[in-house]
């Protein structure tokens, strides 16, 4: 086979075959080589050139069908925040108007500060405003003490009755105080633990603590209260925090264990008051019912666990109506028993669980719940052993029946004072401090007008007549409490006294030591109904109370207020 002739400038030389002089080049024939099998023709159109110069494979997408979105990459700890569905992602440069800050006002209470920083997922939140502290001697950072503090804080608020959302929100805004930023606090029934982690690359330091004992003292509470808002907001030094929680441990209760005794006996007869009773009725309770503190007292000296304390202080106020109703006399046994029990229905107990339910803390709710659920049986033994002796002794006593004397009276003075004064009773049991007492018992006479008001005049059923009562207690009991940078609990514990289920509770346990199931069973989930019927009320009014308040953070206009833990994702 001949090789290709040479190509250049020298083109068709020694073929034989010369180039007409004077052509232009397009018209000058081209050489064999640029011939092909291939070529078409003159006159025929050139085919279009392809757009990509590529083989197909068997995998390629045939025309017509549309290719599917690239799945989204996973996400990362350390990957930037935002880019996901109903978000804006984070622009890769400083706008010229700069990033806005986050912060948080100083006029806001602390509690709402705290839960507006709880409720925040944890990228969004503000870094701490002043700089960690440190240890004078050492010089390194003050994280075991500031832990400590913080444990201690809140084993007290925990003890108190406090929500679970405001023990962390008081223990998340101490460790934000002195500089903590990566920490989370967990709350408990009985367990407080918190968790502080320097940097993504270092151990976290984690402390707990338990909380054995509980005891009701709303005025160590408030002074909690004080001690958090100035750790927040004043920015007062660790020594100083330790020096003023010393002190509020040291402090004794502002009331003697007589003047408790005294109350627990003006509160049943109150009681008694507001369900037809009459100034024997009231002395009756209010013996019955000072006898069973008493014996409470004794068995808690002892060392009795709390449900046989709940057994033994049940007793007396039983036994004294049924005492007046085996002497045949006009006294209404019912109204003795039933104020009895006022006194005893957990009812903050039962507030508290409902609230850590609707704000998502659920397995302090449950065993909140468990608890109210011990101390109701408590009762129920106490009460039961009692009526059941007395029936049986007389099985054909009529006057111990509560339909005449509970259903029948309506006296809108005399059970508005009597109202009152079960709230101040209250008050005292709980502790509270002096300059709250006149708030929430006049809260307490709000409520029941209220409720009156609704059952009798307007013919509501009973159960949404107690929760709307209940919403205007927690209402109120919030906005005070905001005015007052303190707790809502002594507004709104003692206010709902008067709405407690007395008579329905002791009209189902009635009706079980007669035999009736049936009706027992009724009255006891009646009973139930107006207790969560207040618990709701009362979380309800609270979060209306929120809604007048001025958002505490301090963002771009038009920023929405958070809700509680989401659960759904929406």
């Amino acid at each position: 086979m001949a090789s290709d002739p040479p190509r250049g400038k020298g083109k068709g030389k020694g073929s034989g075959i010369s180039e007409p002089a004077g052509l232009p080049e397009d018209r000058k024939p081209q050489s064999d080589e640029a011939h092909s099998a291939f070529t078409p023709p003159l006159g025929v159109p050139l085919p279009p050139t392809p757009e990509e110069e590529h083989p197909t494979s068997e995998f390629a997408l045939p025309e017509g069908l549309r290719a599917e979105a690239p799945a989204e990459p996973e996400g990362s700890a350390f990957a930037r925040p935002g880019g996901a569905t109903g978000q804006t992602p984070l622009p890769t440069f400083t706008p010229p108007h700069g990033i806005p800050v986050l912060s948080l006002t100083k006029e806001a209470p602390w509690q709402d500060r705290m839960r507006t920083m709880l409720r925040m997922p944890i990228h969004e939140r503000p870094v701490p405003e002043r700089a960690e502290r440190t240890e004078e001697e050492g010089g390194g950072p003050a994280v075991p003490r500031v832990l400590d503090l913080t444990l201690r804080i809140g084993e007290i608020l925990l003890a108190g009755g406090e929500g679970a959302e405001d023990v962390e929100a008081a223990m998340f805004g101490v460790a934000h105080a002195y500089g903590l930023e990566r920490v989370e606090p967990t709350v408990t029934f009985t367990l407080l633990s918190i968790s502080y982690q320097p940097s993504l690359v270092e151990d976290p330091l984690t402390a707990s603590r338990t909380v054995r004992r509980r005891g009701v003292d709303y005025t160590r509470l408030s002074a909690v209260f004080r001690l958090v808002d100035d750790i927040t907001s004043e920015g007062i030094s660790l020594e100083e925090a330790y020096r003023g929680l010393a002190e509020i441990r040291r402090n004794r209760h502002p009331y003697p264990s007589w003047a408790l005794t005294v109350s627990s006996g003006l509160l049943s007869g109150a009681a008694s008051m507001l369900v037809g009773g009459g100034v024997l009725v009231f002395i009756a309770a209010a013996i019955g019912s000072m006898l069973g503190d008493r014996l409470a007292w004794l068995a808690s000296a002892r060392g009795l666990p709390e449900f046989y304390q709940f057994v033994v202080a049940a007793m007396p106020p039983a036994g004294m109506g049924l005492a007046f109703a085996l002497a045949h006399s006009n006294v209404q046994s019912s109204a003795v028993i039933t104020g009895g029990l006022f006194a005893l229905i957990p009812g903050r107990a039962l507030v508290a669980s409902v609230q850590d339910g609707l704000t998502g803390y659920y397995i302090t709710a449950s065993a909140r719940l468990l608890e109210v659920g011990y101390l109701i049986v408590g009762i129920v033994v106490g009460v039961l052993s009692v009526l059941y002796l007395g029936l049986q002794a007389d099985p054909g006593l009529k006057r111990l029946n509560p339909e005449q004397a509970l259903q029948l009276y309506n006296e809108p003075v005399v059970q508005t004072i009597a109202s009152m004064l079960l709230a101040l009773a209250f008050c005292v049991l709980l502790q509270q401090e002096r300059h709250t007492v006149a708030f929430a018992t006049l809260n307490g006479g709000v409520a029941w007008v209220v409720y009156g008001a609704l059952t009798a005049t307007a013919g509501f059923n009973a159960v949404p007549s107690t929760a709307i009562a209940a919403g205007l207690v927690g209402l109120f009991g919030q906005l005070l409490s905001r005015y007052r940078y303190a707790s809502a609990l002594p507004y709104v514990t003692a206010a709902i006294g008067p709405l407690l289920p007395g008579s329905a509770t002791y009209f189902g346990l009635l009706n079980f030591a007669q035999g009736n199931l049936l009706e027992g069973f009724s009255s006891l989930i009646k009973a139930a109904s107006l207790a969560l019927a207040i618990a709701v009320g009362v979380n309800l009014g609270g979060e209306v109370a929120r809604l007048f308040l001025r958002a505490p953070l301090a963002v771009e206009p038009g920023g929405e207020r958070r809700a509680a833990k989401r659960t759904r994702g929406f």
